[in-house]
């Protein structure tokens, strides 16, 4: 299926009934509508998102849906695919801004800067781990600081599913523990 030509996705604020986002994840979903992986890779691609950044890579990808994937298809449908254009706006706005040089990479301390600004409060150690599991000598590609935004959102939701007393802690039995991380 050839994806040259759909362009960016239209903006919102277009008069009508039906949401202007819908028509773009139409052509890009095809007959079954979903979006897998590949077509999300492609489709995320096509439509500028990362501005002068590499394209995503498909294990981003994956993460991505999983991420939003309520219904476990390892797809995404239309209100996944909404939820998810929105976060990347966000992560992208939040990226560029503590990309000053628009180098395509950020380092340590911008890090974070961005993950403060989003409200979590990480410790040195923590940071570290972050670092030496996304950066390349350093430095943190968009591509990579999107997989690390959603590997962080996922275990944030995970843990907080289970503070049911919302004091910072919660218990895991190993198999429970097994299957939070291998699905974020």
């Amino acid at each position: 299926m050839a994806y040259q030509g759909y362009g960016a996705p239209p903006q919102a604020g277009y008069p009508g009934g039906q949401d202007p986002l819908y028509g773009y994840f139409a052509q890009v979903a095809g007959q079954d509508g979903q979006i897998s992986a590949d077509e999300l890779q492609r489709c995320l691609t096509q439509s500028g998102i990362t501005g002068s950044y590499q394209p995503f890579n498909l294990e981003t990808c994956r993460l991505m849906i999983n991420m939003l994937d309520r219904d476990m298809s390892a797809t995404m449908g239309f209100n996944e695919f909404k939820e998810l254009w929105g976060v990347l706006n966000g992560w992208k706005q939040n990226f560029m801004s503590i990309d000053r040089d628009r180098s395509g990479t950020v380092e340590g301390p911008e890090l974070q800067q961005a993950l403060t600004s989003m409200g979590y409060n990480l410790s040195p150690q923590a940071l570290n781990c972050i670092m030496r599991r996304f950066s390349s000598h350093g430095r943190i590609s968009f591509d990579d600081y999107v997989a690390c935004c959603v590997k962080l959102r996922s275990l944030t939701d995970l843990f907080r599913q289970r503070d049911t007393t919302r004091q910072g802690t919660a218990t895991f039995r190993y198999d429970d523990f097994i299957q939070c991380a291998m699905s974020t």
